[in-house]
């Protein structure tokens, strides 16, 4: 995408609530992966909706900005037998989650997260994890178990999909700056990522 096309995207959301909104909710994501021993992150969606296009773009910040706690574990409510290492993890996994590690939960509003999902996630959260969820209308229950909570709601300016794509870029951006790495990655670069994915065709599944 080119510097005009960039400039556009920032234009048009610079007179909504959605570049600060996404960049508070990614540096909490940020911060939540970054401290030492920190266990990482572990992704999950719901039973109609796997965020695996959000996924890949946080595997690809965590490489781009150094920060390699950034690229999440994709917990998934069914795992097939010939399924890939990475794509086989179900969600027995968070059973297993503790302290020190976060749980961001995707799902489209409508028929929200279902009950066995929710009731995992409450344990995850009592277990003293840090739990994160963006998702859009109807959040529910989740909203009173998610410690930070980005709702998309219909009519919105963005919709779902353009929001994980701002989290992503925004996690990788602020995480960008580190030491021996002066000034870090520079906006523009990181803008111009972005703009291509918004209107390219989404990467390949794993």
């Amino acid at each position: 995408m080119d510097a005009v096309r960039v400039a556009l995207l920032r234009e048009v959301l610079a007179g909504t609530e959605w570049l600060g909104a996404t960049r508070r909710f990614a540096g909490l994501l940020r911060a939540s992966v970054s401290p030492p021993g920190s266990g990482g992150l572990l992704l999950v969606g719901t039973r109609t909706y796997e965020p695996w296009h959000l996924a890949a773009h946080l595997m690809d910040e965590a490489a781009w900005s150094g920060l390699p706690t950034l690229a999440p574990t994709l917990v998934r409510h069914e795992v097939g037998p010939h399924d890939p290492a990475h794509l086989s993890v179900g969600l027995g996994r968070l059973g297993a989650a503790g302290r020190g590690e976060t749980l961001l939960v995707v799902g489209p509003g409508g028929t929200g997260p279902g009950e066995d999902l929710l009731e995992r996630v409450d344990d995850v959260r009592r277990a003293g994890a840090t739990v994160l969820a963006l998702t859009g209308d109807g959040a529910g229950e989740l909203a009173s178990l998610a410690h930070e909570l980005l709702v998309v709601p219909d009519g919105a300016e963005v919709d779902l999909d353009t929001v994980q794509h701002l989290v992503s870029a925004a996690a990788g951006e602020n995480a960008g700056r580190m030491p021996g790495r002066p000034g870090g990655t520079r906006f523009r670069d990181r803008a111009a990522r972005l703009g291509e994915r918004l209107v390219g065709p989404p990467p390949e599944r794993w």
